[in-house]
């Protein structure tokens, strides 16, 4: 009689053939290559991507220093061209001011030449201001050719844009507020008053009361 004992006794132990452990072994082996290559594969293309943007991010960098050394050329060239200009500017209002002085003084050389003469001559007074009056008349001469007039005085009214009173004289032959007396004359340059005349002008009491 065939026990229960007896039937396990005779029950396989191992369920799994030793072809199906080999199966399973290679398996697990070609699963594991599986999670080791693709990781790789990964981290393989994540290096091409790196590798491609490092290159872009250089040509991007030898583009902009070739646009700076571009901008810094024409920089240097601006700055020279400033200088050249400021440079011939400045030279161009130093001719300016040098004929400008030179216009001026060019007239009054001959006038300092005659007063050399009047004070090497040996002459009398009299000849001595006969010589002055000849020099104040080639001074007047040489300021109207540089369009410098003297401001009228003597006889006309007073007129404090071009006048400046320094005293009246009590009078009664002359209108009241005229000009009797020029102590400094005044000049103007065209329109425009170089500097007033200094004077003293009729104050006419009989005039002043009406």
């Amino acid at each position: 009689m065939t026990t229960v004992k007896d039937r396990f006794a005779n029950w396989p132990r191992n369920t799994h053939s030793k072809k199906e452990k080999h199966m399973t072994t290679e398996q697990i082996e070609q699963n594991s290559e599986q999670e080791t290559t693709q990781p790789s594969l990964e981290a393989s293309a994540a290096t091409e991507d790196i590798n491609a943007e490092l290159e872009q991010l250089r040509a991007e960098r030898d583009q902009l220093a070739l646009q700076l050394a571009q901008y810094q050329d024409r920089l240097a060239r601006l700055q020279a061209e400033f200088d050249n200009t400021r440079k011939r500017e400045a030279k161009e209002r130093q001719d300016i001011r040098d004929y400008a002085i030179q216009s001026a003084v060019e007239p009054f050389l001959g006038v300092m030449d005659n007063f050399a003469l009047a004070l090497k001559a040996d002459a009398s007074a009299e000849q001595l201001r006969s010589g002055v009056q000849l020099i104040v008349k080639q001074m007047d001469e040489a300021l109207r050719g540089l369009s410098v007039q003297p401001v009228e005085s003597i006889g006309a009214q007073f007129d404090p844009r071009i006048h400046e009173a320094l005293g009246s004289i009590e009078t009664l032959e002359h209108p009241d507020h005229q000009v009797l007396e020029e102590i400094r004359r005044g000049y103007k340059l065209r329109d425009k008053l170089l500097r007033p005349a200094l004077v003293r002008i009729a104050s006419n009491s009989a005039q002043k009361s009406e």
